[in-house]
């Protein structure tokens, strides 16, 4: 029985080495996770490949994917080449487990997208669960999922915890459980955290994520709206129910701290970064939680048929991501025709911060 591990979510920029020097000098990282397919078209400069193979080397690396997207309803190249490309990280390095977002994301860019909701529907689990499929097949590691920080509607934030105990169910899966996901959902829809965090099944949660975020002015005055941006500190309500969530994870092996490697540079925002992760790691140390690792992960072999494809849910997605680049007004929107997609019951709001999400990761 051990305490989890804390760690962080690795950067390549140069002021975040520095911010985080202090702490790897004082053997406090115990763990890396690291986003590889971000690297699938470049070279690691030498010391961070050292860096990840160090902690390869002493079981410590953790995979997780950005790009790879579970929804897409199209079987493309793309996802194909991504499988290909894993299993040679996977050769190259060992990886303790592979995780991936919820969600799908289908732009032309969508190497610098984000990944959107889908309303859960046996069609979409099915396509779900065959994408999951395959991520398995192609690594001999344990895959998990991460709760999305983005929702259209309130049923969306109620139903996600249901939607991904089903989609890990077949393949043996975890949840990484984030909470300043969670937080952003519970201040754009006023839900408590607790509630929210109460709709997860919290025995298959195997690693908890730990940032912060901004707000972005309400087009309606309503509220600000709260975004999983991964530039800023900690927020306090998350420390507030940190022991709590801590408590009800009887298998949580990992917490990982995130921030983007461009968003530290002042002095006072090192410290700030310092400052957070000995804070968490001294409520890791106070809590009881302990990592039992009740049974030992078994690989589930299946025979893999054809990628499944559903044409009509493709095309819903390529029409909402339309909709939302061309700026259509959120009411056309929530009028639509659409069969996978409940837009109807979607928030005014949240469609608006979806258009502007999606703008700033295709501007052309």
């Amino acid at each position: 029985m051990e305490k989890p591990l804390l760690g962080l979510s690795m950067m390549a920029e140069a002021d975040f080495v520095s911010a985080i020097l202090p702490l790897l000098q004082n053997n406090a990282v115990d763990v890396i996770e690291w986003s590889f397919d971000t690297f699938f078209e470049a070279e690691e400069p030498s010391w961070l490949k050292d860096l990840l193979d160090f902690y390869a080397g002493n079981d410590r690396l953790l995979g997780h994917g950005v790009y790879y997207s579970l929804f897409d309803a199209r079987w493309t190249e793309r996802q194909e080449m991504w499988l290909q490309k894993l299993k040679q990280e996977v050769q190259k390095r060992n990886y303790n487990h592979i995780t991936e977002h919820f969600g799908f994301m289908n732009t032309e860019n969508y190497h610098q997208g984000v990944p959107l909701p889908i309303s859960l529907h046996p069609k979409t689990l099915e396509v779900g669960k065959d994408r999951l499929y395959r991520l398995q097949d192609a690594v001999d590691i344990p895959i998990g999922v991460e709760n999305l920080a983005f929702s259209f509607s309130v049923n969306d934030v109620r139903e996600q915890g249901v939607f991904l105990d089903k989609l890990i169910d077949d393949i043996n899966g975890f949840l990484i459980l984030d909470l300043h996901n969670i937080y952003c959902q519970s201040c754009n829809f006023e839900v408590s955290m607790q509630d929210i965090v109460g709709l997860y099944p919290l025995e298959k949660v195997k690693e908890i994520h730990l940032s912060g975020g901004s707000w972005q002015d309400s087009v309606y005055g309503k509220k600000m709206i709260r975004r999983d941006t991964h530039d800023d500190v900690i927020p306090e309500e998350i420390f507030a129910v940190l022991p709590s969530v801590l408590s009800q994870c009887h298998n949580l092996e990992y917490i990982i701290i995130e921030r983007l490697g461009h968003t530290i540079h002042t002095e006072e925002e090192k410290q700030c970064f310092f400052n957070d992760f000995m804070r968490i790691k001294r409520i890791i140390s106070y809590s009881d939680t302990m990592n039992g690792k009740a049974e030992k992960w078994v690989k589930r072999e299946r025979l893999l048929s054809e990628p499944l494809e559903d044409l009509i849910i493709y095309e819903e997605q390529i029409r909402l991501t339309k909709l939302l680049f061309d700026h259509a007004d959120p009411t056309l929107i929530k009028n639509q025709n659409f069969h996978y997609f409940k837009t109807k019951n979607w928030d005014p709001e949240m469609i608006l911060t979806a258009q502007n999400i999606i703008k700033k990761w295709n501007p052309y």
